[in-house]
């Protein structure tokens, strides 16, 4: 008997799109002739929609997968694949992160069709972003260019870049490898100095908590060590109530004695900044423990300016 399709749920956009491909092309590879139907399901989200105004003064990240999760819940979708760099700390309840792809390249790229690197700009270039974390790095590290918004997918952000309303942008290497334009980077940022979004570069599968047959149906495709990286990187950035609204950077990386994180936390303009590490072999406590200590450093009122 042939299995129950599986109805995966995902945003429409092109990079959305190859992740929802690519997790279908995987249960194929591990299943092979066994392998479920999968059915993608692309659904427009209200962080598509709004493209005039930063989603900092929207709603945050909850606007990229409130209507996916509403159909899982509802039973309509089986499953949901999202950038993990896109996900709420907090998730509805009866939903949850189960299982990650094993993580792309976190870094992000600089992009220009002028300048071969972020520190060629010129004073004054204009960078465009739509990224809080991404804008306050550059800050700090190029307090002399201009940073302004630019929303929109891969696409419109590159078309917008030939228009010349910048004369840099910032992706990431993930998505640019994704859709198969990794040589639009023209330089690929050092992970130190310009460390990632929390969960950047990892796809994340959600799904009901209660659903075994799709538990099942997944864990093949599972990774272990991204998930124990990201669990890592969630409750640090649980611990800094951290969203869209706030520039924060983190990337740990697991390993059979445990996991490492690098943490950092900076104002808006980028003016100042708390960096820090921790280690240890529980993914959640390491998080948890660097979050709390950055915040200490910070004090109360540090991203608001107050």
């Amino acid at each position: 008997m042939q299995p129950k399709p599986i109805r995966l749920g995902t945003r429409g956009s092109p990079l959305a799109l190859a992740q929802a491909h690519e997790v279908r092309d995987r249960l194929v590879a591990a299943w092979g002739a066994r392998a479920p139907e999968v059915e993608i399901v692309p659904i427009s989200t209200a962080g598509d929609r709004i493209q005039d105004r930063p989603l900092s003064e929207v709603g945050g990240k909850g606007l990229f997968t409130e209507e996916i999760e509403a159909g899982l819940l509802s039973g309509a979708l089986d499953i949901a694949v999202h950038s993990s760099k896109d996900m709420p700390t907090a998730l509805p309840e009866g939903l949850v992160l189960g299982h990650f792809l094993e993580r792309e390249d976190a870094r992000d790229a600089f992009v220009s069709l002028k300048y071969r690197s972020l520190a060629e700009l010129p004073e004054g270039a204009v960078v465009g972003t739509a990224s809080l974390r991404r804008a306050a790095i550059v800050r700090r590290l190029r307090p002399d260019v201009v940073v302004v918004p630019y929303r929109g997918n891969v696409q419109t952000r590159l078309r917008k870049l030939g228009e010349g309303i910048a004369d840099a942008t910032l992706l990431a290497v993930a998505g640019l490898k994704r859709l198969g334009m990794l040589e639009v980077a023209t330089e690929i940022l050092d992970i130190e100095s310009f460390p990632p979004a929390v969960g950047q570069g990892a796809i994340c599968i959600e799904s009901r908590v209660d659903d075994a047959r799709v538990a099942d149906v997944l864990a093949p495709i599972h990774h272990g060590p991204t998930a124990v990286a990201l669990a890592c990187e969630r409750a640090y950035l649980a611990r800094l109530d951290g969203s869209c609204r706030t520039p924060i950077a983190g990337y740990a990386v697991a390993s059979e004695g445990g996991v490492d994180l690098h943490g950092l936390i900076l104002t808006p303009d980028g003016r100042v900044a708390h960096e820090g590490r921790e280690n240890g072999s529980d993914p959640e406590g390491v998080g948890d423990r660097l979050g709390a200590r950055l915040a200490a450093l910070a004090g109360p009122g540090f991203f608001s300016g107050s």
